[in-house]
């Protein structure tokens, strides 16, 4: 919201909340602590209160719909506000699987409506301020790039742990460090081994690795989980040097990442530009509503991502 707030283009018109048919499991209680939420969150930023999903997905004040609800709820919402002539911005991933996100591909394409699949940090200029470095030859040839990324554990009724609502570490932390890998490697990428991890408390996958490689033979080596330390490094092994930096999928507006860079027994620490990547996105989707050919762009972006997370679970057999 603060970073919608900058957009002027955008008029924030309202949230919703579910009605007890849209929300399994619901009861007046629940819903009454809906409201309560959402009159805190109309106080703070302004719009009304829309009595269902239903409601603002078919309300004529809306052009799009902002779409952060657990995975497994997205095709069905989706689709649905496709249908009602809405452009969609979704919260990744698009949906759990590849065959419900080639359907709502399609569908916004014969609508002509955009739909975007809100991997923020792929906007933040620290990324393209490490691949200047690297294209300078400073740390060599690349030899190898690891990703990682992973976060304690959370409380127990968090939806990532839930299978019913799309938990799981790979449709959550792991679809960033995918989403990475195939910006580095570009169109030829391809997932040559995955591995998921289990234990016994949840019914989800917490940890899990693979490795993406392209046709120049360019390998990215990822790892995620959400029963870890914390990490969100990316390391690139060059021939001459090392680049790391540790905050390199979730970096805030305004904040100011680092990067070590060692060559031999030096080291240089460097900052990276702050940027704000949530508005950047936001602004992305803006010009996918405006312009035919980026919006095409960004569903062959968000079918390729669809395409490795459905490689990765039949590779790891999840």
């Amino acid at each position: 919201m603060p970073a919608l707030n900058l957009i002027h283009d955008f008029e924030f018109m309202g949230v919703a909340i579910a009605d007890k048919s849209e929300w399994i499991g619901a009861t007046d209680k629940t819903i009454l602590e809906e409201i309560d939420k959402a009159k805190v969150f109309t106080t703070q930023y302004g719009g009304k209160i829309f009595q269902s999903y239903k409601s603002i997905i078919l309300s004529n004040e809306i052009d799009a719909i902002y779409l952060p609800l657990p995975p497994a709820l997205h095709f069905f919402w989706t689709k649905m506000a496709i249908n009602a002539g809405k452009h969609v911005f979704i919260e990744k991933p698009a949906t759990t699987s590849l065959t419900n996100t080639l359907e709502i591909i399609e569908l916004a394409r014969s609508n002509k409506l955009a739909i975007h699949e809100n991997y923020m940090f792929i906007f933040h200029e620290q990324l393209n301020t490490i691949n200047d470095i690297i294209n300078s030859g400073k740390i060599g040839d690349v030899r190898l790039y690891r990703i990682s990324f992973g976060f304690p554990r959370r409380s127990s009724d968090d939806f990532r742990y839930n299978k019913k609502l799309g938990g799981g570490a790979l449709l959550d932390a792991g679809g960033y460090t995918i989403k990475y890998a195939s910006t580095l490697l570009g169109e030829s990428t391809r997932l040559v081994y995955a591995q998921s991890n289990f234990i016994n408390d949840f019914e989800v996958d917490i940890n899990g690795s693979a490795a993406l490689i392209n046709d120049k033979g360019t390998t990215v080596q990822i790892a995620f989980g959400m029963d870890n330390s914390y990490k969100c490094d990316l390391e690139v092994w060059g021939s001459k040097g090392t680049l790391f930096s540790g905050r390199i999928l979730t970096a805030p507006a305004g904040f100011v990442p680092e990067a070590n860079i060692s060559i031999g027994n030096q080291i240089e620490k460097i900052q990276l530009p702050p940027d704000d990547a949530f508005k950047k996105s936001i602004l992305h989707f803006k010009h996918c509503i405006e312009n035919e050919k980026l919006r095409t762009n960004n569903y062959d972006s968000i079918e390729k991502q669809a395409h490795l997370l459905n490689t990765f679970k039949e590779k790891a057999n999840i």
